[in-house]
């Protein structure tokens, strides 16, 4: 019924042109719709295009210019510093949500910072530097209320297992923490640049799909890895393939080493995962699940102090620098034979930093019903990241764990960073003395615990159902990490993603369009087997949005096998074959390859008496078709505006054959 009333509108909003065919209405008053499609204005070239985006900037800042100076910088502050808008409303009741929540951050986020620096092969203070400077940087950058700002896994992976190839950080630990430095800063330039040039679909290439299979696969990676901590083993493999790193463990198990060091990381590893699901259960203890990492570090740390454990082979951290963070600003090489390592790593590690964080902010935002701008997250990603590199920190992004604490704690903004950052310098000024006995088997399962909420089972058999296409992507981007490296899994995953573009590109669908009866209403017979065709008129839709050199042969062969396999059917049948419609209206562009095509197509047609009717092409397309003169060859009655004339003026074309006029 809904169907039906949509036809009769559609129907009487056209009454005026459904009385005759185009082509009689040309001696009337109206003007015919063929003369819409024919006579539109040239579209804008290649240029306007490219330039759109800065004479747009341009004319804003020419409107700016208008108003006062001081308004004009006012603007810009806004604009730059989001914290500004809000922060004229923020009370006492906000600041102390976002006390508890930056507190019960911390206590998150220390344990796992240690962790996270051990896992990038650097010293513990490095995690805890990442935790002071970004979040700060973030906070007055950012537009996410709820995203927490720090070191995370999978990128503390990337780094170590990208420049370990390099540089061995057990050979040469300066000059590798010098490239981490570098790398870091060359992420947060990427990063900035992503945002101030709009370049945010570069990290689209990317997919959903190709996400999920990378942290899935770096997750186990990144458990794997954790073994050595866990069983105290002193020689471990630089490799990250599960390969490598099980050859490794049997190799260090049939050595001496110390259970010890196994007992008590798992121990506390249970006693983590305890908490986490009581949390899960009652949403009320969320600060369980919180507090449970720091809780482990102290209790195994006065376990170690008390029975002096490290003299019975229980590794611990040992020395941890404290103090405000250090400049390395000097330790930054932005020359030499390392130089364009560290711009391709920066790279790497910038896209999946963003990756992560943009999907956690989005995620959390949904929830809460506001929205993200993704230049500025790109941009505040940036500046914070170079302010890192600065001050001897290395990447970081948004985690998904410290933020689902933070929601859960209560934070209402930003602030929560800025409250975890002063937390976290108190600790490296009071309390890195403290961490000294801390075992290193603590710090594994504390990471193992974070490792389960990054492989989603649930939403890769989801992949599965909906996209068996996608699902290779998922697949080959977790076999690849898991089997090869983090970067030869990222490859995998953007090279499925690519063939598939390129596939759908080279081979389009064709698709057969008939009419919904009693309506004007044309649709794919495959889709709707109630469309019914039109007698002596083929109607065919090209489902490509550009007709070029990639699939204009397929295009021309596929349509031309159509028309004559429908021919032979209707001259079977005593009919004949008399029009071929083709409905263009997804084709945006084309280029002197898809001319060359429907020209073939025409002269083909032409040979065995079958007219060739064009419906809306789209405006480059009908633009470039009169400048290569192929309007002139079809002729312009023979471009409509929609399927419905073109069908129209087909059908009285065959009357008047059939009459002998």
């Amino acid at each position: 019924m809904e169907l039906q009333e949509f036809s009769q509108r559609l129907q009487e909003e056209m009454g005026s042109f459904a009385s005759e065919p185009a082509s009689v209405t040309k001696h009337g008053g109206e003007e015919p719709t063929e003369s819409l499609v024919l006579n539109t204005p040239e579209p804008p070239s290649l240029w306007d295009e490219l330039t759109s985006a800065a004479r747009g900037a341009v004319s804003v800042s020419r409107q700016k210019k208008s108003s006062s100076p001081l308004k004009c910088i006012i603007s810009a502050l806004y604009s730059l510093f989001p914290i500004l808008r809000w922060a004229r409303n923020y009370d006492l009741k906000s600041f102390r949500s976002d006390l508890m929540a930056g507190l019960t951050l911390a206590s998150l986020g220390i344990p796992q910072s240690i962790g996270y620096a051990n896992l990038a092969k650097l010293s513990p203070q490095y995690g805890l530097y990442t935790s002071v400077v970004p979040p700060l940087i973030y906070a007055v950058m950012g537009s996410s209320r709820d995203i927490a700002i720090g070191p995370v896994a999978v990128v503390s992976l990337l780094v170590s297992s990208m420049i370990q190839k390099v540089v061995d950080p057990s050979v040469d630990p300066n000059a590798y923490k010098k490239l981490v430095f570098t790398a870091t800063f060359f992420a947060g330039i990427f990063q900035a640049s992503f945002g101030i040039f709009r370049l945010g679909f570069l990290v689209d290439f990317l997919s959903h799909a190709a996400i999920v299979g990378f942290m899935g696969g770096a997750a186990i990676v990144i458990g794997f890895q954790q073994l050595k901590g866990l069983l105290g083993i002193s020689h471990f493999t630089n490799n990250t393939d599960v390969v490598s790193v099980i050859k490794a463990v049997l190799v260090a198990v049939n050595h001496p080493w110390h259970p010890d060091n196994f007992l008590l990381g798992c121990s506390f590893l249970i006693f983590i995962l305890i908490t986490r699901f009581l949390a899960r259960r009652n949403k009320k203890l969320f600060w369980l699940a919180a507090v449970a990492p720091l809780l482990s570090v102290i209790l195994s740390t006065l376990m170690v102090l008390v029975t002096r454990a490290d003299k019975r082979g229980v590794k611990i951290i040992q020395h941890v620098d404290g103090g405000l963070n250090p400049s390395s600003a000097k330790q930054i090489q932005l020359t030499g034979p390392f130089a364009g390592e560290c711009a391709k790593i920066g790279l790497l590690c910038a896209v999946i930093a963003l990756t992560e964080a943009i999907a956690v902010g989005r995620s959390f935002a949904s929830t809460k019903g506001y929205q993200i701008d993704g230049n500025k997250e790109m941009l505040a990603m940036g500046f914070m990241n170079v302010a890192g590199s600065l001050s001897s920190c290395y990447v970081a992004t948004g985690s998904f764990s410290r933020t689902a604490v933070n929601v859960s704690a209560g934070c209402k903004t930003t602030i929560s960073n800025i409250v975890m950052a002063i937390t976290v310098f108190i600790a490296l000024e009071l309390l890195t003395r403290l961490l000294y006995y801390t075992p290193v088997a603590i710090l594994a399962s504390i990471i193992l615990s974070a490792l389960p909420g990054l492989v989603d089972i649930k939403e890769a058999c989801s992949i599965w159902e909906v996209d068996k296409m996608d699902f290779l992507a998922c697949i080959g981007a977790f076999l690849g990490v898991l089997f090869g490296s983090v970067e030869i899994g990222l490859l995998i995953a953007v090279t499925i993603s690519f063939i598939r573009i390129i596939i759908n590109s080279i081979r389009p669908r064709i698709e057969m369009l008939g009419r919904i009866q009693g309506t004007d209403i044309f649709c794919s017979m495959r889709q709707y087997p109630k469309a019914t065709e039109t007698p002596g008129i083929l109607i065919i839709h090209i489902e490509s949005s550009f007709l070029c050199f990639m699939n204009a042969n397929f295009i021309r062969e596929r349509i031309t096998r159509q028309i004559l396999e429908e021919q032979d059917d209707t001259e079977k049948g005593g009919k004949s074959l008399q029009s071929a419609v083709i409905d263009m209206s997804n084709v945006m562009n084309i280029d002197t390859s898809g001319i060359t095509a429907l020209e073939e197509l025409h002269k083909k047609l032409t040979s065995v008496n079958i007219q060739l009717a064009i419906a809306n092409p789209g405006w480059q397309v009908i633009h470039k078709m009169k400048l290569a003169r192929l309007v002139d060859k079809i002729g312009g009655t023979w471009i409509f505006l929609t399927v419905g004339k073109a069908v129209e003026a087909c059908s009285g074309a065959k009357k008047d054959d059939d009459c002998g006029c």
